[in-house]
């Protein structure tokens, strides 16, 4: 059975690479939670504030390019986001969000279906659902899904091995 949920939409283009998700001049501060406000600060300085636990991204195309930046995927989480959807992800930046327990679902016709602050439901491995419209998803492999829903790849091997419960 697949995880069912309902979240605001905040839009983003295309090639949102990892300087924009978190600037280089914030990765000295010491936690995610000192850098989650500065997130997206180049592009839209106010939306790190406005985003709200289990809001939902949906972008554009090359989402996540650029360097290989383990808390851009933290940064996006601690702000409380469900998931990002975007058309596709960075190759380096879709393993760093699936290590961090960050769920991606790539879907290249949605991005042009919603409007900032619509809510969507997404049918995680199913479907997407905005206004009455089905956008159908991949499932991702059970490996990843088991990441996703230990929190994380050190969570997992946690649970893998008997550490925790």
């Amino acid at each position: 059975m697949s995880e069912t949920f309902t979240g605001k939409v905040w839009t983003l283009g295309d090639d949102i690479d990892t300087d924009i998700i978190i600037p280089t001049e914030y990765l000295a501060l010491k936690t995610v939670q000192d850098m989650a406000p500065y997130a997206f600060s180049p592009l839209r300085p106010e939306l790190a504030a406005q985003i709200q636990p289990g809001d939902v991204i949906v972008a554009g195309k090359n989402f996540g390019c650029g360097s290989s930046r383990e808390q851009a995927p933290e940064i996006i989480k601690a702000l409380g986001v469900r998931c990002v959807i975007a058309r596709s992800f960075a190759r380096i930046f879709f393993r760093n969000a699936i290590n961090n327990g960050l769920l991606l679902i790539e879907n290249s016709d949605l991005r042009d279906a919603v409007t900032e602050g619509d809510t969507i439901e997404v049918c995680v491995g199913e479907k997407i659902v905005h206004k009455d419209r089905e956008f159908p998803i991949a499932s991702l492999p059970q490996n990843l899904m088991d990441i996703l829903n230990a929190g994380g790849l050190v969570k997992a091997m946690r649970r893998l091995n008997g550490l925790e419960g």
